[in-house]
């Protein structure tokens, strides 16, 4: 299979352990050779050895991975085959992929953007890895992918107060961004989650609404089923009464859903003049005000549609459960006072 180094394009057969190469300037023409190439080395008698270097693994990954994932989990992994390529050669046999070369990439990354970044290439890869041993005929059955994670720093995410959520609410541009927000709050949803919202998931009459999410491991896309409260459901009638399309929240331009509003939050909070954030820090704020009520942590969990408990509890600020345990150790850092000391002396001298 051909593949593409600088501007040109690299045809490629390999026979008996010997690679046949040749440079051409179109994919077309690459293909053309390695035909004519093979057809030639049949006539000779030659056996032919079928040739899978990383850039067939990466692109039979990404072919799989474009069906199997969202567009975002997609460029991900795309971007990372990018990075890698620009460093490690892409015409290496699988064999020829050493833990340590892995391991010179992801330091690298490390060293350049952090990390973080570099685990999540690490696990993109052992994942790309792990398809071709399951998928493709002949391939390396050890995993090169599997290196040492690195240390990473993590920044928490600002959660907003609740008055600057409303200073923001107040200056939204539109009843449709106002109600959006309110939902955000409300359905404790995530960005996509609301922005691909249809009238179909809306129930007016049992006062729900059907939040679907692709956050599983599969990619599997899952329903769940949330109460619509009497604010939200007046407000999405109001907004019902005005909206023609099949979206609860288009866009105004295109009549589809959002698929990205970067700058959107950020000239809210400005016009708001308060400290920036992002829509998903709206979730968090949702699971702050919910923890705060002193909501049961299962019932938090089902609003916030986790698989796990654990997740949940992190998006939970502990700091207010653990004061009053922390209460015990109170005064326990104080130094006896002198009439304390001299009785405790005197109590050993007696014993």
């Amino acid at each position: 299979m051909p593949f593409k180094r600088e501007n040109k394009w690299v045809g490629q057969i390999r026979v008996n352990g010997k690679k046949y190469r040749q440079s051409f300037q179109t994919k077309q023409e690459a293909i053309a050779w390695e035909v004519k190439k093979k057809k030639s080395l049949k006539q000779t008698s030659e056996p032919e050895t079928p040739t899978v270097c990383l850039i067939d693994w990466a692109t039979r990954y990404l072919d799989y991975a474009k069906i199997k994932f969202v567009v975002k989990t997609f460029d991900e992994k795309k971007s990372m085959f990018k990075r890698f390529f620009s460093i490690v050669p892409a015409d290496l046999l699988p064999s020829q992929l050493t833990s340590g070369l892995v391991l010179s990439y992801l330091q690298k990354q490390s060293q350049n953007r952090s990390g973080y970044a570099a685990n999540k290439d690490r696990k993109n890869m052992v994942a790309a890895w792990n398809w071709g041993i399951k998928y493709i005929n002949g391939f390396s059955a050890f995993n090169p992918c599997l290196v040492d994670r690195f240390s990473e720093v993590r920044k928490p995410r600002y959660v907003p107060p609740e008055n600057d959520f409303w200073k923001v609410y107040e200056v939204a541009e539109n009843d449709q961004d106002r109600v959006i927000l309110l939902a955000f709050l409300q359905l404790a949803a995530r960005k996509k989650e609301l922005f691909n919202l249809a009238w179909e998931d809306v129930d007016f009459v049992s006062s729900r609404v059907r939040i679907y999410t692709r956050k599983r491991k599969d990619g599997s896309l899952e329903y769940d089923w949330l109460p619509l409260l009497d604010e939200l459901k007046e407000s999405f009638l109001m907004l019902r009464k005005v909206n023609n399309s099949d979206w609860v929240f288009p866009d105004p331009e295109t009549g589809f859903p959002y698929i990205a509003r970067f700058q959107w939050m950020r000239r809210l909070c400005d016009k708001a003049g308060v400290k920036r954030f992002g829509i998903h820090s709206i979730r968090h704020l949702s699971s702050s005000l919910l923890a705060r009520s002193n909501v049961a942590m299962i019932d938090i969990q089902s609003i916030l549609r986790h698989k796990n408990l654990a997740t949940t509890e992190r998006y939970i600020k502990r700091i207010n459960s653990l004061r009053p345990a922390l209460k015990v150790l109170a005064g326990r850092n104080k130094k006896p006072s002198t009439g304390a000391l001299k009785q405790k002396k005197e109590l050993a001298f007696a014993s």
